[in-house]
């Protein structure tokens, strides 16, 4: 490959900015201005615990991007120190921050996951507010599940309380997603089991959740129940895979594990988009060759790889037929990251695909077609309710 920015990646990088992208996996942005503490955890995705004294988050991948591409959007010089972001984005205000972050994503359409921290958290309408874009919700199945065993609702009436409850949330929704990545792992029996079966987990899960004083749902037989009832649906179904934090075992989360579950016909008929991916991005790739269902993206892990995130956006491309491969971000909590997925993402997809215009692979016609595809097309053709809405 030669010089990374001579004309070909120039010339689609340039031709990106004038693309609004559909960030298909996201989360809200802070509603208030996080603490010290709380900023630098968000910039740690797979360690739970508070960052102890002596440790700066921003001496990693991601901290380095940060104070790169988003130090400028603060008004701040490339590179700036991190007692001087620090102290702009303390100046500035959460809801500043926010604005001149989600504005300057350039994202039309955000499909929010609203499963996790919502009380600290934008709301999709919120979020769309801030960003002058649309949001569009993403109903997190393991919620709906815990909604209901936190209600105190029978077992014996587990399974009709949820498709009624599932039937109502994803009314104005575009997708589903699923954790049993974290909570299960994928190498469990992920086929549909009966009414009767699920009354039975349901009741165990009651027990044990009283024992414990946690709804937190973990029983693969329960997740893949209500995985199915989505899927009778027709919904999209979003699953986490790969990169997380260090609740989930992440040797049981390579998608491979899934290929049972992607063979059976109910599941054939309906998007399956793997979402992160790394460090499986390869294995995602080749089931997203083999199953015309299957979908993929490495958002989350372009921001956590920072100035390395191109050799990955270039593994994603390798085996996935290109109308398979979809833009992420992602990002959850500080807008800082919402902003630099969209910068690492339009650069690393830039550079890739020209560096193969500028060695004669790839024209620049086709070029030109394919990043316009991960950007938002494939998004609208994998989700039909955002193609009806967003056009």
């Amino acid at each position: 490959m030669g010089a990374p920015w001579e004309g070909p990646a120039r010339d689609l990088l340039a031709e990106l900015g004038t693309i609004a992208l559909i960030d298909h996996h996201v989360h809200g942005a802070f509603r208030a201005s996080p603490s010290e503490a709380a900023y630098g955890n968000a910039l740690n995705e797979a360690d739970t615990d508070p960052l102890p004294p002596g440790v700066d988050p921003f001496d990693s991948q991601v901290g380095f991007a940060i104070r790169r591409w988003c130090a400028p959007v603060l008004g701040l010089e490339p590179h700036a120190t991190p007692d001087a972001y620090r102290a702009r984005r303390a100046e500035l205000g959460e809801a500043e921050v926010n604005r001149r972050f989600l504005t300057a994503a350039g994202v039309s359409d955000w499909l929010v996951d609203t499963g996790h921290r919502a009380d600290d958290l934008l709301t999709p309408a919120q979020l769309a507010t801030a960003s002058g874009g649309r949001a569009h919700e993403v109903v997190r199945l393991e919620a709906l599940a815990e909604q209901l065993v936190s209600a105190d609702t029978p077992p014996q009436r587990y399974a009709a309380a949820f498709r009624s409850l599932l039937a109502e949330r994803v009314r104005g929704a575009v997708a589903v997603k699923s954790v049993i990545a974290y909570r299960a792992g994928f190498d469990v029996d992920l086929t549909r089991p009966s009414d009767a079966v699920v009354a039975r987990h349901a009741a165990a899960w009651a027990r044990d959740a009283a024992r414990a004083g946690s709804v937190r749902l973990t029983d693969p037989r329960l997740i893949a129940f209500g995985i199915h009832e989505a899927i009778e649906l027709g919904l999209p179904l979003q699953l986490h895979v790969g990169l997380g934090d260090r609740d989930m075992d992440l040797r049981r989360s390579d998608p491979l594990l899934l290929t049972d579950f992607l063979r059976q016909p109910a599941v054939r008929r309906v998007p399956v988009l793997l979402l992160h991916c790394y460090p499986f991005e390869r294995q995602a790739g080749y089931l997203a060759q083999a199953f015309r269902n299957v979908y993929l993206d490495v958002g989350l892990s372009v921001n956590f790889v920072g100035a390395r995130s191109a050799s990955l956006v270039a593994r994603s491309l390798e085996l996935a037929p290109f109308d398979k491969v979809l833009y992420s971000s992602d990002a959850c909590g500080p807008a800082d990251l919402h902003l630099l997925g969209a910068r690492l993402w339009r650069r690393a997809i830039a550079r890739v695909v020209g560096g193969f215009v500028a060695e004669g692979d790839w024209s620049a016609p086709d070029a030109s077609r394919v990043v316009r595809m991960v950007a938002r097309d494939n998004a609208l053709r994998a989700y039909p309710r955002l193609s009806r809405s967003s056009g």
